[in-house]
């Protein structure tokens, strides 16, 4: 056997014994020169080996990490079957009484629709907040008003050319997050009782919105892999005639979906057509666990029919609470609703982020965050296929920072969340990502916070307590 297949076969036998576990790192190739006194050929060779049977994955500009064995996993689940009928919605009081423990810090935050505080450089951002404020002109005020501060509004203009998206500065409107700029949206191209096509499932806040405007949703198929189906999503179109679309097509909030390039140009195409407004909420895209980040469908907009939603509050600054609208042909009348509502977002918080993004490092500080999220999805899905029980299936998202259960259908989500709190987690569960109810036996968990013992033993105690209803009847479940 060659020193490499020695190795190799070393490195293999930790990975099968426990002692390098799904997520955990590989020393650099420079290091493991140094332990084994072998050149850097004999370890770049062992690892491509490692790498081509699935053992061990490369992460570029960081490293080799240890996969999680294919085999092992829970299956992925398919897509979703929605009734293919308008839905009014009366779900807020649900999902306020539900997502209203994230809030306490003695739970453990799996329900949590943010990721950890800590993997964000806050100390950079306080001293760039300092720096703004120390040079700010009185009159600054004035121009942070909607669309909001100059510098700020040409630095998101820049991450978008740096995409291959050209936006000018002027059709960005700075929002108080962006669960604003999506809602500003929606106002611009609704009235009350209007019918809007989402996912299912979808991000509730969606809903929420919807319900708070007075619309209609209308659930259209989903595949947790690559996004909603275009031939249901046509049809639904041509039969209900809804008034707008408000997608994820990136790292989709609660599958974690990614719609491919080409699956995008035709959706916004097929929406040209019909002259349907998208309202495109992107607030995962940078959250990438590839080489190049994808790109939104707003890249294939043409008609400023693509009204793109972001912020800073999952990826740099949750706290901040700055987002954006680049709303397209409807940018004036975005504008004028958010002078006329909000008027603008916290100046200092514009100008702290815009100083930020001048002084460089956000794509250092980008590539640790989707490292470390990568890492950290690994380790989850490890615990998830050794905790739960005979049946779950669980997405591989390509990003982002949840992961959704399908579990047994004696597994009542709700009875779990409660089952759950009352042991110090949280879990987000199935049924508040539906207008109609559905997906009563799912689970959206966040594997956005650090991996630790209390995280594994979180996991643990959820597929415990999984395994716990699958085996009584289900009129003894509380």
């Amino acid at each position: 056997m060659s020193l490499y297949e020695t190795l190799a076969a070393e490195i293999a036998k930790s990975i099968r014994d426990g002692v390098l576990r799904a997520g955990d790192k590989l020393p650099s190739v420079r290091d493991a020169c140094a332990a084994r006194h072998v050149s850097p050929s004999t370890v770049f060779q062992a690892y491509y080996l490692l790498e081509a049977r699935g053992l061990i994955r490369a992460q570029p500009r960081s490293g080799y990490y240890v996969s999680a064995p294919a085999a092992s996993l829970p299956p992925e689940p398919g897509a979703s079957n929605p009734d293919g009928e308008s839905t009014e919605l009366a779900i807020s009081e649900r999902i306020f009484d539900i997502l209203g423990s994230v809030r306490n810090r003695d739970v453990r935050p799996l329900g949590s629709a943010f990721p950890s505080p800590l993997l964000f450089p806050l100390p950079r951002l306080a001293q760039a907040m300092a720096t703004h404020l120390k040079r700010q002109d009185p009159l600054d005020t004035v121009e942070d008003l909607a669309p909001g501060n100059p510098g700020l509004r040409r630095q998101i203009a820049l991450r978008y050319l740096i995409g291959g998206i050209n936006v000018p500065a002027a059709d960005i409107v700075v929002t108080n997050g962006a669960l604003e700029a999506l809602n500003l949206c929606l106002q611009a191209v609704t009235q009350p009782g209007d019918t809007v096509l989402v996912e299912a499932p979808t991000f509730y806040g969606a809903l929420q919105a919807l319900e708070r405007q007075g619309l209609k949703a209308l659930e259209v198929p989903t595949h947790p892999r690559t996004g909603v189906d275009l031939d249901a999503m046509e049809a639904a179109i041509q039969r209900h005639a809804p008034k707008a679309c408000w997608l994820m097509t990136q790292f989709q909030n609660p599958l974690g979906s990614l719609m491919p390039d080409d699956k995008k140009r035709q959706l916004v195409e097929m929406l040209a057509r019909h002259g349907t407004p998208l309202i495109e909420d992107d607030v995962y895209g940078e959250l990438y666990f590839g080489s190049t980040r994808p790109v939104p469908a707003k890249a294939y907009d043409t008609q400023g029919l693509v009204l793109h939603c972001s912020s800073f509050s999952k990826c740099l600054a949750p706290g901040y609470r700055i987002g954006w609208a680049c709303a397209g042909r409807y940018t004036q009348r975005v504008q004028r609703l958010k002078l006329s509502s909000t008027l603008s977002a916290s100046g200092p918080a514009q100008g702290a982020i815009a100083e930020y993004l001048e002084q460089g490092g956000y794509d250092r500080h980008l590539r640790r965050l989707r490292e470390t999220l990568q890492t950290q999805q690994a380790r989850m899905a490890d615990a998830i296929a050794q905790a739960f029980p005979a049946g779950t299936r669980v997405t591989r998202p390509q990003g982002g920072f949840f992961l959704w259960l399908e579990l047994p259908p004696a597994v009542d989500a709700l009875v779990l969340h409660r089952q759950a709190l009352a042991r110090g987690i949280s879990v987000a569960p199935g049924p508040i990502f539906s207008a109609s109810g559905q997906f009563g036996s799912a689970l959206r968990l966040n594997y956005g916070h650090p991996w630790d013992a209390g995280a594994q033993d979180a996991v643990h105690a959820l597929g415990k307590l999984a395994r716990e209803a699958c085996r009584r009847p289900a009129d003894r479940q509380t």
